[in-house]
C-alpha cells in the first residue's frame, strides 16, 4: 500500500484488455450457508473507475485520486452481462452504482446500461445503489441474478456474494476480452495469512479447480467442464475431504487426489 510497483494483477488485465471480470457466487451441495438457493454472477468492469491508476499529490497531505468512466467500457461490459444472461438463461440483470453522489461517472455507467437493456427486451433489468445492495446481499441474496458493475464495487460485491456462498475458497473467477482470457479464484478476501495457509498446506484448490472448469468452458469444451465441476461437487457432497477453511481437516494435496479419483 501507498509505493511501490504497480499491482501486476491489473497491469496484467490492462495489458492484454481483460475488460471482464466474472466471478459465480452459488451454493454447493453439501455445504451449508446462511442461505439457500443463491447463484448470483457478478460482471465488474475490469480496466478503468477507481482502478485507473491516476493519482497525484496535489500538495503535501493533499492527494487527488481520479475515478475514469467511458461511454465506451461502460456500453462493452453492459453488453458483455446482458449476451451472457441471454446465453446463459438467465432472467434478470441489475446493474450497481452510486449516482445519486456520483451524477456524472456513475450516471454514464447507469445511462449505458439502460441503452443496452433496451435491446434485450426478454431480459428484466433493474438497477440498485451500490450500500443497499451490500444490505440486500446479506439479508435476500436469493433475489440476486446477473450483477454488472463499475470497478471497484464490482469488487466488494464479488467478495461479498462469495462469502454468503461458502467463502472465497469456492468460489471460481475469470478475466475475460476479446482476444485473452485468465482464470483464476474469483474472490480475493481469503488471502490474508496466505503465509501460513501456504506453508502448512492448507490452501481451499476448489476455487481454482472450478474456474479451471470455467475455462474448459470458454475453450468449448462443455463435456469436460461438467466432468470436472461433478467430480469437485461430489468430493465437496461427501465431506470427507476438506480443507480448513470448509470444517475439515485435509490438505490441498489430499482434496486434488479425492477430485482426481472421483474423475476417473
Amino acid at each position: 500500500m501507498g509505493g511501490g510497483v504497480s499491482s501486476l494483477n491489473v497491469q496484467l488485465r490492462k495489458e492484454l484488455d481483460l475488460y471482464a471480470s466474472l466471478v459465480n457466487c452459488f451454493n454447493l451441495p453439501g455445504l451449508p450457508t446462511r442461505h439457500d438457493n443463491v447463484d448470483i454472477v457478478v460482471i465488474r468492469e475490469n480496466t478503468e473507475g477507481e482502478y485507473s491508476g491516476l493519482e497525484h499529490e496535489v500538495v503535501p497531505g493533499v492527494v487527488e485520486s481520479l475515478k475514469v468512466i467511458t461511454k465506451f467500457c461502460s456500453e462493452r461490459i453492459a453488453k458483455y452481462a446482458f449476451e451472457y444472461a441471454y446465453l446463459n438463461n438467465r432472467k434478470k440483470v441489475t446493474a450497481v452504482h452510486k449516482a445519486n453522489i456520483m451524477k456524472l461517472a456513475d450516471g454514464l455507467f447507469l445511462e449505458s446500461c439502460r441503452e443496452v437493456a433496451k435491446k434485450y427486451p426478454g431480459i428484466k433489468y433493474n438497477e440498485i445503489i451500490v450500500d443497499n445492495c451490500c444490505m440486500q446481499l446479506v439479508s435476500k441474496p436469493e433475489q440476486f441474478d446477473v450483477m454488472v458493475t463499475p470497478n471497484l464495487y464490482g469488487n466488494l460485491v464479488a467478495n461479498t456474494a462469495a462469502g454468503i456462498a461458502g467463502g472465497t475458497g469456492v468460489m471460481p473467477g475469470g478475466n475475460v476480452g476479446a482476444e485473452h482470457a485468465v482464470f483464476e479464484q474469483g474472490a480475493s478476501a481469503g488471502n490474508v495469512g496466505s503465509d501460513k495457509i501456504l506453508e502448512e498446506k492448507i490452501a481451499n484448490p476448489v476455487a481454482l479447480l472450478l474456474s479451471s472448469a470455467m475455462m474448459l468452458r470458454h475453450l468449448q469444451f462443455p463435456a469436460l467442464a461438467d466432468r470436472l465441476e461433478t467430480a469437485v461437487e461430489g468430493v465437496i457432497l461427501e465431506g470427507k475431504y476438506r480443507t480448513k477453511d470448509l470444517g475439515g481437516t485435509s490438505t490441498t494435496q489430499e482434496v486434488v487426489d479425492a477430485v482426481v479419483a472421483a474423475l476417473d
